[in-house]
Order: structure tokens, then C-alpha cells, then sequence
């Protein structure tokens, strides 16, 4: 099942868990709509052929909701019924952390088998390096600033450029160092407004006659990109500012090679965890190894942002 946020590579994912259940000889089925499909008993068989021609596909096939339902001890008892009603004994939830949240509490109230594979573009759960997704959205959002950058410097312009990033600045920062964005909004560090101002007078004074800032969604400088566009118009008036937010544009799209790779490899990991008998695990990859962290760990733990990263920002945009 696929649950939460859509990401490219979840399809990817659930063609390789199919398809490493078909070389075991297990018969494996797909919930469509997540925890409130489950509820429902909206459930497919799969095989082999079920799952054809959809590696290259971004989005989810099974379709995914979120579930206020699931949430009560009432929807999960539902749901347990329906898999057992369904012959179902393993699950495999490909999402982020309010996915993994559930099955966790799943599990443990009906000591139900379930394994977590990372599904979100944000890239914000503990024990992976790369979450499913994540690296199309940078290659996404690369390329949207590339072309953002060349009506900036035709116009002379400052653009903010809001990415996705409520609690976390993996996209922003990456994407801003990939793209050569003067300034980096992200949650995580707090650049402040006066800060902000002195760097943009800065690169006006170096020459720069045009300047690309990239903002997480979260990040704690204004209450919206909007706001810190009016407070830079109001004190840097020879800058000429406009705003393009990315939005859901981020999670769409073919996924990358990465990501259809990393997708299979977590895949075939999840069903052989489970045929060993492991349960409340996720499926991660560290030092480009694929490893294995208990679910509450993932949940619970604080991925870290790149101080490293931070610092050739810096220097950078100088």
C-alpha cells in the first residue's frame, strides 16, 4: 500500500515488491487508497504482469488518502478484519512518517507484520539517506529555477523561489547550492530579515544584477513568501522582486534513475525482512548500503540537515 504523500518512485516500489513476491512464490495483494482503503477492504490481487510498464511512472497506482477513520481504534479493528478476512498476514507501507506512525501502532495493537519503505519527497525520516523521490524532486526543482533564472537575468530581477519543506530544508538546500541561488531560506537556520537584506545589498554591490533566493515552505523569516517580498520591495526599492511557488509541480514527474533504482532495491528488501520473520522495520539506505531501522527510530529520529552543505552555500554565493 501506498500511503500520505504522493512521490515518484512509489510506483517503482510497488512493482518490486510484487514482483519479488512472485519470485518467492507469494501471493501478494494491493490496497488501493492507504489506510482507508484498508478499512474498506478495497483490495487487488497482484503478479508479475500486474505491474508492467509502470517503473517510469510517477504518482501511485494504488492511490493514496488519508484516512481520519484510521486514526480511532474502531477504523483499525475494521481494517485488521478486512486483511484477515482477506487472507493478508505481511504488510508493506510505502509513505512518510504519519504512514509509518499507523502501522506502527497497527502492529503492535493486532501483532500484525509490517515493514516501512520511505516514500516523500521531503527526505525527512531518520535511518535513510535518500527517501523514495527525493532526488527527482531536486532534479525537478533545478530545472524550473534554471528557467526562472533566465527571466531574472533578462529583467534584472530578485525572485523567491518557495519549495516544499514545512519542517525540513533538504530540498531548498540542495536544490538552492545545485542551481546557484544566492540566498537559502530554510527552516533550520534562522537567517533573520536583517540578514537578508545586508546579503541581497551585498550582491547588488558585486555586480549581481539579478538574484535567485530559494525558500523552504517552513522556513521562520516571515509568515509567507509573500510577506518577505513586501519587506524587501519596501527596503531594497532598486530591486524589482517577484515570487513563483513550485508546489505540487515538485512531486510529479517521471522518477530519476536513482529513484527507480533505490525503489527496487528497498522492495526486494521489505518482502526478504518479512520472510525472515522481521517486523516493524524500515527500509534504508547508508553509505549506499541497504539497511534496515526500527520503526520508531524512523519515526521519532531527527534527520540532521548538511552543516557542510550550509557552509559552500555560504561561500558560494559570495
Amino acid at each position: 500500500m501506498t500511503s500520505g504523500g504522493d512521490s515518484p518512485g512509489m510506483n517503482a516500489a510497488i512493482r518490486s515488491v510484487v514482483r519479488t513476491c512472485a519470485f518467492y512464490k507469494i501471493e501478494c495483494a494491493g490496497i488501493y487508497r492507504g489506510y482507508q482503503g484498508m478499512i474498506e477492504g478495497d483490495f487487488i490481487s497482484l503478479d508479475a504482469r500486474s505491474v508492467k510498464g509502470i517503473i517510469n511512472k510517477g504518482g501511485t497506482f494504488l492511490k493514496s488518502a488519508r484516512s481520519q477513520e484510521f486514526r480511532t481504534k474502531a477504523g483499525r479493528q475494521k481494517a485488521y478484519n478486512a486483511l484477515k478476512n482477506a487472507n493478508i498476514d505481511a504488510l508493506v507501507v510505502i509513505g512518510g512518517d504519519g504512514s509509518f506512525t499507523g502501522a506502527l501502532l497497527f502492529s503492535k495493537e493486532f501483532n500484525f507484520p509490517v515493514m516501512g519503505i520511505p516514500g516523500t519527497i521531503d527526505n525527512d525520516i531518520a535511518g535513510t539517506s535518500h527517501t523514495l523521490g527525493y532526488d527527482t524532486t531536486l532534479n525537478t526543482v533545478v530545472d524550473v529555477i534554471d528557467k526562472i533564472r533566465d527571466t531574472a537575468s533578462s529583467h534584472n530581477r530578485l525572485f523567491f523561489v518557495e519549495v516544499m519543506g514545512r519542517d525540513v530544508g533538504y530540498i531548498a538546500l540542495n536544490a538552492g547550492v545545485g542551481a546557484g541561488a544566492e540566498e537559502i531560506l530554510i527552516p533550520e537556520e534562522d537567517l533573520g530579515l536583517e540578514r537578508l537584506l545586508e546579503s541581497l545589498k551585498r550582491s547588488k554591490e558585486s555586480g549581481k544584477s539579478s538574484s535567485i533566493v530559494v525558500v523552504a515552505e517552513g522556513d521562520k523569516i516571515g509568515k509567507n513568501v509573500f510577506e518577505l517580498k513586501d519587506y524587501v520591495e519596501e527596503n531594497l526599492p532598486e530591486y524589482e522582486v517577484r515570487v513563483s511557488v513550485l508546489g505540487h509541480m515538485q512531486r510529479g514527474g517521471s522518477p530519476s534513475c536513482f529513484d527507480r533504482v533505490l525503489a527496487s532495491r528497498m522492495g526486494v528488501k521489505a518482502v526478504e525482512s518479512l520472510l525472515a520473520n522481521e517486523s516493524r522495520l524500515m527500509v534504508g539506505l547508508m553509505n549506499d548500503k541497504i539497511t534496515v531501522t526500527p520503526l520508531h527510530k524512523a519515526i521519532k529520529g531527527q534527520s540532521k540537515i548538511n552543516k557542510e552543505l550550509i557552509r559552500v552555500s555560504d561561500i558560494m554565493s559570495t
